[in-house]
């Protein structure tokens, strides 16, 4: 597994050392940063799994570079601030922090907020890829209810997209007319079999570069239809 990398944003040397021997230890790959300015042009250069961030700090502070930051990244960032006031942790968390550790703080409990960011973004992307399915040049994204090839939106019915949507996510699998329609239109099929052939035909005008030799929506003779793995 790649290791995580985690820049650490702060003006005293002696913490940035102290935090990248820890990162270090924990297996992660540590980026240093004096301020918001060199923490910024890191995050534009390099890809970065987490921010743990300074509040005060000279040239930009920490608050204005959480805030650029937002603008463009949901990178997990955890603050760390002297000050104890709830008013400041607020400013903190309401910038985008996702977490507020004020100083002196515990190493221990620094290095398991890490993980928990860590853990949270994990799930995240997990999610999102899921909500997403890429063939190729071909990709459906199931949240948006959308379908792009080459970067291109395609205007898909509901039973349309579900019919998709339905063999992309069982790519391999051969449907049936009967099966496509019992699990898209949600009756028992009957005489289903030219109301799927001609929605599948739409469908393939629709994104296929040839729907005579289609790429993605193939014909199993006698059998049904799959979408290849």
């Amino acid at each position: 597994m790649d290791k995580c990398t985690i820049m650490v944003v702060d003006d005293d040397s002696d913490i940035r050392d102290i935090l990248q021997l820890y990162l270090h230890n924990e297996g992660y790959h540590v980026l240093e940063a004096e301020n918001g300015l060199q923490a910024l042009e890191i995050v534009q250069a390099t890809p970065v799994q987490l921010i743990i961030l300074d509040v005060m700090m000279p040239h930009m502070d920490g608050i204005r570079a959480c805030l650029k930051i937002r603008e463009t990244s949901s990178i997990p960032i955890i603050m760390l601030s002297a000050k104890e006031e709830d008013i400041d942790k607020i400013t903190g968390l309401t910038t985008g922090a996702d977490d507020y550790v004020t100083k002196p703080f515990s190493l221990m409990e620094l290095m398991a907020r890490v993980k928990a960011q860590l853990r949270r973004q994990s799930y995240a992307v997990k999610d999102l890829k899921e909500d997403v399915i890429c063939i190729g040049d071909l990709i459906i994204d199931k949240a948006r209810h959308q379908v792009t090839v080459k970067e291109k939106v395609i205007p898909l019915t509901p039973l349309e997209f579900s019919i998709l949507e339905l063999m992309a996510s069982y790519r391999g699998i051969v449907f049936s007319a009967d099966r496509i329609y019992e699990r898209v239109w949600k009756e028992t099929a009957g005489f289903s079999n030219n109301t799927v052939v001609v929605h599948v035909r739409n469908l393939r005008e629709k994104i296929e570069e040839n729907p005579r030799e289609p790429q993605f929506v193939k014909t199993v003779w006698g059998v049904g239809y799959k979408i290849e793995k």
